[in-house]
């Protein structure tokens, strides 16, 4: 039987991993959406690059740079594993889901492995983390909003 102690340990393990060879680290190419997003009260700075197949909607890929904490970075390579594949529909719903995650209101329980994993993020019991969790899901929304108003001009 998995104890409290075993379950706080494997999700320590994954984020640690996801921070110090995150798998997702560098520019997409081509780029398709862009943005920077920065969390001023620490510091973390993501710029996020996305490749989005202009005619199905779909991520191809994602990518990042910048500087942050293990939260911020782990984060950010977990979002992107769980990106790659989905449409920028889903992928919006998505970020809605992990936010209300992040303040408590649900989890990922019975979607898909990469979806599944993203519940490692949650740190509810730390409230200033809440921020370094959620700042690659906020550059995404921003990011794919950007990459829709530069597809209409």
């Amino acid at each position: 039987m998995i104890t409290l102690d075993d379950q706080r340990n494997l999700k320590i393990q994954v984020i640690l991993a996801h921070y110090k060879q995150p798998r997702h680290r560098g520019r997409t190419n081509p780029v398709h959406g862009y943005y920077r997003g920065h969390t001023p009260y620490c510091g973390d700075t993501i710029e996020l690059t996305i490749q989005i197949n202009q005619t199905s909607n779909i991520i191809e890929d994602v990518k990042f740079t910048g500087e942050g904490c293990v939260i911020a970075i782990a984060s950010a390579d977990l979002m992107a594993d769980a990106l790659i594949g989905r449409t920028v529909d889903e992928a919006l719903e998505m970020g809605q889901c992990f936010q209300n995650m992040m303040q408590g209101q649900g989890s990922f329980p019975d979607q898909p492995r990469e979806l599944a994993r993203l519940n490692v993020m949650q740190v509810i019991n730390q409230p200033l983390r809440i921020k370094c969790a959620n700042l690659s899901w906020y550059t995404l929304k921003a990011a794919l909003k950007l990459s829709q108003i530069n597809s209409l001009n």
